[in-house]
């Protein structure tokens, strides 16, 4: 760890803080989309969806809004999120999180022919263990949680608009009838709707447009909660669809949550995603954050202009650092994975060991591209210049057609993949591949030497990732492919997630290979 990290670390730990006139965006790099807020005091927990991913919710805590670090996953059972065979269109949609007499709420869809809708799980510690789920009858995505004189409310969107109803937190039950109360200002897709009491007025601000570039959040308000709703002058309150921000790297900025600070400022966390060449983006929609001015009585005003951007000018709250992860991790060190390491879908756990070899795959006919839960195991891609390392040994006896390796995987149609590549009589080779949905290219083969450890490796930039192997403990690199990253773009690939770089096994019969540790180091 380099010395600046560490006397940040310090920092953090003396709880000596001091503030910043300007901030990066954004504060969650990576697939973290859907971001939702709350403040308990003086910290700050924040959550993301997860779609097809295992374990699913990534709950994030800071003290300034920039500094985050993950401190769990609210649905970590398969009783809590059973995924069955959902895709990047699929699973965990947009969560809420709030707090409420002493109970965190987290409340959200799961989204498929298997899911059940929309519900929530409950904790008194935000770090888990959540509760198992209490299954709710309105219907929509996105729901989100507003408490008020003893009574607790549900927001989603069945219907093309945004209802509400009261609910009974005990048991889940609906108490009142759905009821219509805003269809937007028009644009497509009203949906992640939040309501926020200032000022003696009901404020209820959603998304709309898609979460594309016409992304944007609108805002209405009312003196009663059931409307009418008044929508705001000024909407959308942000938005990068305009020309105010038509040059900014982050587009289909939406999907927001407001928080005030203890100070009493006041600030949003929203979606939005950097683009690179031709307007494409491969790391899937990020979480972003920017200041708002709120006078009373009056509209909020987001950073002035209604955008934002990767260089914010805007005085932080006090920073406080917090220890970064590690570049290397060394699966012969560990008993279980970080909570930063996903599945896809719901896990075999039978198929992955920890110990003092490392990480042991076993492999099974499940591959990449089917929709079952392959050996798998990977963390997000969170920039686009990157190096990723990792020392593997195959099975000599593996069957012919079993490969283990490492994967840059957005979905089952698109990924690419560099592995050992068993022959059947011993012999083993390395070989990069891409898939790219109906089309697949293999690049020339590179023998491994008997007994030898193989070291596979990608580099990302961002418009391209470079494959080498080496078979000589990482002496000397082998070139064995090359692949512009635009074909794994969220705008060829589809669905609604981003990059992971993943670790897998894969063969005709059960075989193993074991994983000695894996190195990502990124570069802003």
């Amino acid at each position: 760890m380099k010395k600046t990290r560490l006397a940040a670390v310090a920092l953090a730990t003396a709880a000596i803080a001091a503030t910043a006139a300007t901030y990066t965006n954004p504060v969650l790099p990576g697939f973290y989309p859907d971001p939702s807020v709350c403040r308990v005091d003086s910290d700050f927990y924040l959550v993301n969806s997860s779609f097809q991913f295992f374990p699913g919710v990534p709950v994030w805590h800071s003290r300034d809004l920039v500094h985050w670090e993950q401190i769990g996953n609210a649905l970590d059972r398969p009783s809590q999120l059973p995924l069955g065979e959902s895709g990047a269109w699929l699973g965990i949609y947009a969560p809420t999180i709030r707090y409420h007499e002493g109970t965190f709420y987290m409340i959200t869809t799961n989204v498929g022919p298997h899911a059940g809708g929309n519900f929530f799980v409950t904790a008194t510690d935000p770090a888990g263990p959540w509760s198992e789920p209490v299954w709710l009858e309105q219907g929509g995505i996105d729901p989100s949680l507003y408490f008020e004189d003893g009574k607790a409310y549900m927001t989603s969107n069945p219907d093309g608009a945004i209802y509400l109803c009261e609910i009974d937190l005990s048991t889940g039950a609906q108490l009142t009838p759905s009821r219509a109360i805003w269809q937007g200002t028009g644009g497509r897709h009203p949906e992640a709707p939040h309501i926020y009491k200032k000022d003696g007025w009901y404020y209820l601000m959603i998304a709309e447009g898609g979460t594309e570039l016409g992304h944007g959040v609108t805002m209405a308000r009312s003196r009663d909660i059931y409307g009418p709703y008044t929508p705001a002058p000024s909407n959308p309150i942000l938005s990068n669809f305009r020309m105010a921000a038509q040059s900014s790297r982050i587009q289909g900025v939406g999907h927001a949550d407001l928080v005030d600070a203890p100070d009493g400022s006041w600030w949003i966390v929203a979606l939005g995603y950097r683009t690179v060449a031709n307007g494409v983006h491969t790391l899937g929609r990020e979480t972003m954050l920017a200041p708002v001015r709120w006078d009373e009585g009056a509209w909020p005003v987001v950073n002035a202009d209604g955008t934002l951007d990767i260089d914010m000018n805007a005085p932080t709250l006090p920073l406080h650092a917090v220890a970064e992860r590690p570049e290397l991790t060394d699966f012969t060190a560990l008993t279980h994975l970080g909570p930063e390491w996903v599945y896809l879908r719901n896990p075999h756990p039978e198929n992955y060991a920890l110990g003092s070899d490392g990480l042991t795959l076993t492999a099974t006919p499940v591959t990449l591209d089917d929709s079952d839960s392959p050996t798998w195991t990977g963390v997000r891609q969170t920039q686009h210049r990157f190096t990723a390392i990792t020392k593997m040994s195959p099975d000599a006896a593996a069957p012919a057609g079993a490969t283990a390796g490492i994967t840059v995987y957005m979905d089952g149609g698109s990924h690419y993949d560099l592995a050992a590549e068993s022959l059947g009589d011993g012999r083993q080779q390395l070989v990069c591949t891409l898939r790219l949905n109906a089309i697949t290219h293999r690049f020339d083969a590179i023998p491994l030497p008997e007994g030898a450890t193989a070291v596979l490796r990608v580099d990302g930039e961002e418009d391209m990732y470079s494959f080498s192997v080496s078979t000589d403990g990482a002496r000397t690199w082998i070139p064995a492919g090359q692949a512009n990253a635009r074909y794994l773009a969220t705008e060829t690939a589809g669905g609604f997630t981003g990059m992971t770089i993943g670790l897998f096994a894969t063969a005709p019969t059960s075989t193993k290979a074991t994983f000695k540790n894996f190195l990502y180091r990124t570069e802003q």
